[in-house]
């Protein structure tokens, strides 16, 4: 048993360039399990400064633009959504919000209504004792939604440290952004120096993880913004209460798989029939939005991913729930990449240690 251990261990971890690709993913693992909390500003400015030197490439390749004229036209672009969205966005956001953990209590006495009225309409399928657990479960559910909403806004919104925190977050994200863009070759060439001479290997894997990660994540940020904006004019057509608050809660659910589809569903249909009833109006807005699900699954990801994601479902999932859980939001969104980060490493070294037994 030893013996096939020890053959196993020198046949992938032998070759030096197999144990210095382990050895970088191991610190760059370790660098973010501890630090990646406190330096999120830094890795916040690091994935904008890599979705806009996308455009900037862009417009140096095909329009011949110099790139430091590039960096400035798509930075300002960028400074101008992101004030936009600070000064007109964020603050429908939180009004929203807070109207609605303030309907709470009338959210759950309409829904208690119209769950006590089903075994007048349904006698056959509902009784009384069925309803009335019905509302007595969700009645401790829905009240500790409140408490909950409560506690988010006093603790995010009347924290001074918070508040202050998230302020000095407002103006570096964007300052960090900058000088990612600007010094971009510089800082590749001082990252460069200190990379071990024998990196054949990091250097295939970081090919190839550029290539897949690039189109994926640029892939997802066009997702969810087209999600949002789709969602967000159709549920303002039908007039729906928190119609922004539900189209983001919408587009932000694509960042999870699978799952953030099925649980945003959840507010939706209850937001709507609540609003509504079971009437024309309700069938309408669950129409639109099972539309844009359906374009969003079928017509958008296969052309944003195309070649991007080739991951079962199953391991989609495990990945989601994985990575979310060690790193939160950006684990989240960084799952599938990660992933297929973890698949593009196993496949390289594979090839890379099946290609040194054939040589010796």
């Amino acid at each position: 048993m030893f013996d096939v251990l020890k053959n196993w261990f020198f046949k992938y971890f032998g070759d030096p360039e197999a144990a210095i690709l382990l050895i970088v993913l191991l610190i760059a693992f370790l660098f973010i399990w501890f630090f990646g909390e406190k330096l999120s500003p830094l890795l916040a400015g690091l994935v904008l400064a890599y979705l806009l030197d996308g455009l900037i490439t862009t417009l140096q390749t095909k329009l011949r633009c110099p790139r430091s004229l590039a960096i400035t036209l798509v930075y300002s672009l960028f400074v101008g959504l992101f004030i936009y969205a600070l000064v007109a966005l964020l603050p429908t956001l939180y009004k929203q919000f807070v109207q609605l953990v303030g309907q709470i209590p009338q959210f759950m006495t309409e829904f208690h209504n119209f769950i006590a009225n089903l075994p007048v309409r349904y006698p056959g399928l509902i009784s009384n004792n069925t309803a009335q657990s019905w509302i007595t479960s969700t009645d401790i559910n829905i009240s500790s939604f409140s408490d909950v909403g409560s506690t988010v806004l006093s603790n995010s919104f009347l924290s001074m440290s918070k508040f202050v925190t998230a302020l000095i977050y407002v103006f570096l994200i964007p300052l960090v952004t900058f000088f990612f863009l600007k010094d971009k070759t510089r800082l590749l060439k001082s990252f460069d120096a200190y990379m071990p001479d024998q990196r054949g290997l990091i250097l295939e894997v970081a090919h190839e993880m550029r290539v897949m990660t690039g189109r994926y994540v640029r892939g997802k940020v066009f997702e969810i913004i087209l999600v949002t904006v789709l969602t967000w004019i159709g549920f303002a057509v039908m007039h729906l209460n928190y119609a922004f608050l539900l189209a983001l809660l919408v587009g932000l659910s694509a960042i999870i798989p699978y799952i953030g589809a099925i649980v945003v569903t959840i507010p939706v249909v209850l937001i709507a029939l609540l609003q509504f009833g079971p009437n024309a109006p309700f069938v309408y807005v669950m129409l639109i939005y099972g539309i844009i699900q359906i374009l969003d699954g079928n017509l958008l990801v296969p052309i944003l991913y195309a070649g991007a994601v080739n991951l079962n479902p199953v391991i989609i999932i495990m990945a989601v729930l994985f990575f979310g859980g060690i790193w939160g939001f950006w684990g989240l969104f960084f799952a599938i990449p990660l992933a297929t980060l973890v698949k593009a490493v196993v496949q390289a070294w594979m090839r890379h240690a099946n290609l040194a037994i054939k040589q010796n």
